[in-house]
């Protein structure tokens, strides 16, 4: 069982900047592909970015390219989200995932889920 617990999330200015953490639980993090997805309130979760088990590899949402970053550091079990240049289009309620697949960008490929973070962008 991994369990993921998300911190970072507030309320921020169009333009400005956050950092999400998410720390982990287990002593087989380096093999789960681990993902953020971003929910507001009546529809479905949608990715935002992953990042291999072993930090290699990255995938990112089109909405997101160029503004954020996600990055892992096994030796503490952690992950991060940069979000830089933010939009309000980005508020939402951002959940760190967790899957044992090599590649994960679809809701169901997850089996592990945090209690999520709230990111609110003001304009």
């Amino acid at each position: 069982q991994v369990q993921l617990v998300e911190s970072g999330g507030g309320l921020v200015q169009a333009g400005g900047s956050l950092r999400l953490s998410c720390a982990a639980s287990g002593r087989t993090f380096n093999h789960y592909t681990m993902g953020w997805f971003r929910q507001t309130p009546g529809k479905e979760r949608d990715f935002v970015a992953a990042i291999s088990g072993n930090g290699v590899s990255t995938a990112y949402a089109d909405f997101v390219k160029g503004r954020f970053t996600i990055s892992r550091h096994n030796a503490r079990n952690t992950v991060s989200l940069q979000m830089n240049s933010l939009k309000p289009e980005d508020t939402g309620l951002y959940y760190c995932a967790a899957t044992p697949r090599t590649v994960g960008a679809a809701l169901d490929d997850y089996d592990y889920w945090g209690q999520g973070t709230q990111i609110t962008v003001s304009s």
